[in-house]
C-alpha cells in the first residue's frame, strides 16, 4: 500500500518513498549526499550550485515513534531533542505510553497539548514491541524513526539518517549506541559495552566503517519495509530490534550501519541490574535462534560455552577436593585440576580488563573485571536456560501482520482512528501533522 506524505502547510513537501527495495531519488553531487567533491568547486560549478540545490528533491517527512514507560524525568528533554532537529521536512512524534508508576502520562499529555507535532497513544501492556506497533499504526510519514524515551538525539541525527537512506537504498539505517557513564561503575560498564571483549564485534557497540549490518541501534526505517515484514513481533519482549531486522534482511532488504549516527546511552547503575539485563539478553537471543535458524555464529556461542566450561571445571575441582578430604588422595587428586578452568577464565578477564582500562579512573578500573565477567556469565546463563515456552504464541503475531495499515484513514483531531482501532489519546493545539 502506498502511504501519503501528509505534507504540512508551510513546510517542505517530503518526497515519497517507493516500495520494496526502492531508494530515494538520488541527490546531486553538489549536495554532498551522493559522491561529494574532491576539492574546491570551479567558478562554473559554484555558480550552478544554487540552482542545483533548488532542484534537489526535499528530504521525506519523518514520524518519530517512542515507547515510553516511567520516563517522567527524561521525556521532555528527549522530545525537545527530536523537535529541535536540524531537519528541513516535517517531523511528528508519537508517544506510546505504558502504565507508568510516575507522572509520565501527564508529562506526555502536556507535551502534546503544547505542540501539534506531538501525539499520545495508549500501550496498555507496557511492552516495547506493542508500544512501537501502536505508535507506528497512528503515524503518518514515509520514514519511521525509533527513539527511546530517554534518548537525546544529536541535532543532525534525522538528516544523516534520511541522507543515508537516500544514498544507500537501505530499508533501515542506524548508528552507535554510545554508552557513557557518570559513576565509576557506569564508566566501567560503558567501557565494557564499547569493547570487543565485552560485547563482541557488533559495530553498533564498538564502532567501525559504514556498511551493511545484521542490526543497528534504534533504527530509521522506510515505512514500506515495516509494512512488508508486518512490524515488530510482539512475542519478542526483548531482542525485537534484531528479530525485525533479520526479517527485513530475509525479505531482500538492507540494514545499514552509519557510524555518524551516535546516540548517548546511560548504562545500568549497579551490578545486579547489569546482570539481569544481560541475563534477559541471552534468554531472548536464544529465542531468536530458535525462530530463525542459522542466525547463531561463534560470537554468540562463546559466553554459553564459557559458562559450561566454568561449571564443569568447578564441579570436577570440588569432586577432587571432596575426595581428598575423604581420604581418597591421591587417586582423585587430579580432579582438583578442574579448578584450572575457572582460574584460566579469571586470568583472561583480568588481562582483558587491563588491556581496555586505559583512561579510566582507578575506581572504574577496579569495577571493570567484575563488569566483564557479569556480562559474559549472565548472558551465557540466560542463553543456556532460555525455555522453549518463552514466546507464548508461535511467531508472537503482531497487529501489523494483519496487513499494511491505511495511514491515510487516520482522521484529523484527537479522535482519529485507524483500522486497528488505535486512537491517539492526545493531539496538540493547532492542525495535526496531516491537516
Amino acid at each position: 500500500m502506498t502511504h501519503p506524505t501528509d505534507a504540512v502547510p508551510g513546510e517542505p513537501t517530503p518526497s515519497r518513498l517507493p516500495g520494496q527495495g526502492g531508494a530515494f531519488i538520488a541527490r546531486t553531487a553538489s549536495t554532498g549526499i551522493a559522491g561529494g567533491s574532491a576539492g574546491p568547486a570551479a567558478p562554473a560549478a559554484r555558480s550552478a550550485a544554487p540552482a542545483a540545490r533548488a532542484a534537489a528533491p526535499a528530504l521525506p517527512a519523518v514520524s518519530v515513534v517512542m515507547p515510553v514507560l516511567n520516563e517522567e524525568r527524561h521525556l521532555a528533554d528527549a522530545v525537545a531533542h527530536v523537535l529541535q532537529q536540524d531537519y528541513p521536512a516535517a517531523v511528528e512524534v508519537v508517544l506510546a505510553v505504558g502504565p507508568s508508576r510516575d507522572r509520565t502520562l501527564e508529562v506526555a499529555r502536556g507535551l502534546a497539548a503544547a505542540d501539534h507535532r506531538v501525539c499520545v497513544v495508549e500501550n496498555p501492556s507496557g511492552q516495547t514491541p506493542a508500544a512501537l506497533n501502536a505508535a507506528i499504526a497512528v503515524s503518518h510519514y514515509p520514514v519511521v524513526a525509533r527513539v527511546d524515551g530517554h534518548a537525546l538525539l544529536p541535532p543532525a541525527y534525522l538528516r544523516i539518517a534520511a541522507e543515508t537512506l537516500a544514498a544507500t537504498g537501505a530499508d533501515n539505517v542506524g548508528g552507535i549506541m554510545a554508552a557513557e557513564g557518570v559513576t565509576p561503575f557506569e564508566q566501567a560498564v560503558a567501557r565494557a559495552m564499547t569493547s570487543k571483549v565485552g560485547v563482541g564485534a557488533a559495530r553498533f557497540h564498538t564502532g567501525g566503517e559504514a556498511g551493511p549490518a545484521e542490526s543497528v541501534y534504534l533504527g530509521v526505517f522506510r515505512r514500506a519495509a515495516i509494512d512488508r515484514v508486518g512490524g515488530y513481533d510482539e512475542g519478542f519482549l526483548r531482542a525485537q530490534d534484531w528479530e525485525m531486522n533479520h526479517r527485513i534482511r530475509a525479505s531482500g532488504g538492507t540494514v545499514w550501519f552509519q557510524p555518524r549516527m551516535r546516540v548517548s546511552y546511560r548504562p545500568r547503575a549497579g551490578l545486579r541490574g547489569l546482570g539481569s539485563q544481560y541475563y534477559h539478553y541471552g534468554r531472548w537471543r536464544r529465542v531468536v535462534a530458535r525462530q530463525h535458524r542459522g542466525t547463531i555464529n561463534p560470537r554468540y556461542l562463546a559466553p554459553p560455552a564459557a559458562v559450561i566450561a566454568i561449571a564443569v571445571g568447578l564441579a570436577v575441582g570440588v569432586a577432587g577436593l571432596i575426595g581428598a578430604l575423604a581420604g581418597l588422595w591421591p587417586p582423585l587428586a587430579w580432579l582438583c585440576l578442574g579448578f584450572a578452568v575457572p582460574g584460566a577464565y579469571l586470568c583472561g578477564v583480568l588481562a582483558a580488563a587491563a588491556a581496555t582500562a586505559r583512561g579510566l579512573r582507578p575506581r572504574a578500573v577496579m569495577w571493570l573485571p567484575a563488569v566483564i565477567g557479569a556480562m559474559h556469565v549472565c548472558w551465557g546463563g540466560g542463553f543456556l536456560t532460555s525455555p522453549r515456552g518463552l514466546v507464548p504464541r508461535p511467531g508472537g503475531r503482531s497487529p501489523l501482520r494483519q496487513g499494511p495499515v491505511d495511514h491515510g484513514s487516520v482522521g484529523p483531531g484527537p479522535v482519529g482512528q485507524n483500522p486497528l482501532g488505535q486512537k491517539p489519546l492526545s493531539r496538540g493545539r493547532g492542525a495535526p501533522p496531516d491537516a
